[in-house]
């Protein structure tokens, strides 16, 4: 009896473990993919004509509107709830896709998010109407910009530019979560934190399996 409790400690044990281990690696929640295959933000360009690309990033996407001072709630609880704790990850960005004609707004935004944060990674970019139209509606989120090109959603789209949020939402009566309301913080706090926390970890966890 002695002999089998010793090796069951130095052999039978560490088998146990190590299928626990197994069997968590195979259960390891991933974020859901809502929307596969979004498009990307070439056409949209920077103050001094530059493109971006969602392509190999974690890019969080808002859309802040023509009259963006009176609205840039979304903003700032972006800025303060999720920038302020991510932008220094690799490959993290955020992007504010917006009309043309409010770069002076903007630069009065930008003074503003920057007081406390460093906006290398936050990008406003500026387009048409028919191409912010276009881009969200691709989305697929059944909501659709309003009439000055403003949103209150914010969306979480990964390397492969994918769509991510939640598909058993308790909130949300068919479970699926698009995007995630910045006007309000606890949604911000409660919901897209965690996400992009599990995001993150989903994509360490697949370089650490091919190392």
């Amino acid at each position: 009896m002695k002999k089998f409790w010793i090796l069951f400690a130095l052999f039978i044990m560490p088998m146990l473990f190590y299928i626990f281990l197994i069997s968590g690696t195979n259960n390891f929640s991933k974020l859901a993919i809502v929307t596969p295959q979004v498009n990307d933000i070439t056409a949209f360009k920077t103050s001094d004509n530059k493109s971006l690309s969602l392509k190999g990033k974690i890019s969080v996407v808002c859309f802040l509107g023509k009259d963006l001072l009176s609205r840039k709630t979304n903003a700032l609880n972006l800025n303060e709830k999720i920038y302020k704790h991510f932008y220094q990850y690799k490959n993290f960005q955020m992007i504010a896709l917006l009309p043309q004609g409010v770069a002076t707004d903007v630069a009065l935004l930008k003074n503003e998010l920057g007081y406390t944060t460093n906006l290398e990674n936050w990008h406003f970019l500026y387009g048409q109407t028919a191409e912010l139209n276009s881009f969200y509606n691709a989305l697929k989120s059944n909501t659709a910009l309003d009439s000055l090109n403003y949103s209150p959603l914010s969306f979480i789209i990964d390397k492969d530019l994918n769509l991510r949020g939640r598909n058993d939402d308790e909130d949300i009566t068919n479970g699926i979560l698009y995007g995630y309301d910045a006007e309000t913080v606890s949604t911000i706090h409660k919901k897209m934190v965690d996400d992009i926390k599990v995001l993150l970890a989903e994509y360490r966890r697949a370089i650490k399996e091919k190392k």
